[in-house]
């Protein structure tokens, strides 16, 4: 095998699939958790919603203390903190939940660079978008098998099986981190270092100067928020669904992400055009997974695993795609920066999903709240087509 399936990728890969596999866990156990405490939604919200906003904060500067000290001192020491975090959850409450899920969003900012920087500028043009969909699929893949230990782990009592899920974790993904090799870059010069940090600072107004940064941003943090809603509440919205299991919903949409990123990872853009309508289409069937998982409410389970399924596919399209698009359209000197803002947006759909859609759900319903999000993929259909027809006018 060559380009994105040599084996220095796999193994990167590999790497993603166990250092996502806790999440993959948590994202059942925390909200289950967090109800039997007598928590709110809103509060379930931002305790879910922290651990992605962190990241957020600290993406766009994770490319810089990565070529300051080199990746392998990074890798090393936000493995151990990670560590430390999954730790957390196995004797604190809600309050300990918070602080863990900061600090795996800070590790996850640093992790996630590395990982994704590194593969679009080692693959290709033409294989770059294949790159992308493998790491994304790796870090898709425990949300298989992940929800169903979390829902038989909750529904058994078994706390010390959680704590032993935790350390084995910890300890699989620190032993594997430890042993990558990756080739040191030099350490930039002062001057040099205060240039970049200068651009990370002038780069948050790239979001509204450049067009191509813009229209991707809010097309990734309007659906990002929709993913963000589901991960966060589906695990108690299921138990109004008849015939509704949070399991076998996040089962579906983690099988349909793995699947369609493996079958489609050739057929996603990759040559620096702007595809109008694969973009929208994605958009529609985002939009109609919303509605139908809201739908469900009434119309019962499988209106709510249709909804799993076609969540599952928006979400394995439409981040490489945008991706990797702007690989080809930002300019060079400012492309890992500027793709690190681009992220991060997708991080803070994710944080609104849970910290926005929480208060909603707890002044409204869960079926409102997801035909809220239905509605904002409307939105997110015609703000697709302007984006098409301003990259046509550029030439």
């Amino acid at each position: 095998m060559k380009g994105a399936l040599s084996w220095p990728f796999l193994r990167l890969y590999g790497l993603t699939l166990l250092y996502f596999s806790a999440n993959a866990i948590l994202n059942v156990v925390i909200p289950l958790k967090g109800e039997s405490l007598g928590a709110t939604n809103t509060t379930i919200g931002i305790v879910m919603g922290a651990y992605l906003f962190t990241t957020m904060l600290f993406r766009p500067w994770a490319g810089l203390m990565i070529q300051t000290y080199g990746p392998i001192p990074i890798l090393r020491t936000i493995l151990a903190v990670n560590g430390l975090a999954l730790l957390l959850y196995t004797f604190t409450g809600l309050g300990g939940f918070f602080v863990a899920r900061v600090l795996q969003g800070v590790c996850t900012a640093f992790f996630s660079m590395a990982l994704q920087l590194g593969i679009i500028d080692a693959l290709p043009d033409k294989d770059r978008s294949q790159g992308i969909s493998m790491y994304s699929l790796c870090a898709s893949m425990p949300g298989i098998f992940g929800p169903l230990l979390a829902i038989a782990i909750w529904q058994a009592g078994d706390w010390p099986l959680f704590t032993a899920a935790m350390v084995a974790i910890a300890l699989l993904t620190g032993g594997v981190g430890y042993t990558v090799q990756m080739d040191r870059q030099d350490t930039e010069p002062a001057a040099g270092r205060t240039k970049q940090a200068t651009a990370i600072r002038k780069s948050f107004g790239q979001l509204v100067k450049n067009s191509h940064l813009l229209k991707c941003s809010v097309l990734m943090l309007g659906a990002s928020l929709v993913f963000g809603a589901v991960t966060t509440f589906i695990p108690l919205y299921a138990g109004h669904i008849r015939g509704g299991n949070a399991a076998v919903f996040l089962m579906l949409q983690a099988s349909t992400v793995v699947a369609a990123r493996f079958v489609f990872r050739k057929k996603i853009p990759s040559d620096g055009k702007w595809h109008s309508a694969f973009i929208m289409t994605v958009m529609l069937i985002l939009t109609a997974a919303a509605q139908a998982v809201s739908f469900s409410a009434a119309g019962g389970a499988a209106f709510f695993y249709i909804g799993a399924v076609l969540i599952g596919m928006a979400q394995a399209l439409l981040y490489p795609a945008l991706t990797t698009y702007l690989t080809f359209v930002l300019p060079q000197a400012d492309r890992n920066v500027l793709i690190g803002l681009f992220i991060a947006m997708a991080d803070l759909g994710v944080s609104l999903g849970g910290i926005v859609m929480g208060p909603i759900a707890d002044l409204s319903s869960y079926s409102d709240m997801y035909s809220i999000c239905a509605l904002l993929g409307v939105g997110m259909i015609f703000w697709g087509y302007e984006r098409r027809r301003r990259a046509a006018g550029s030439g």
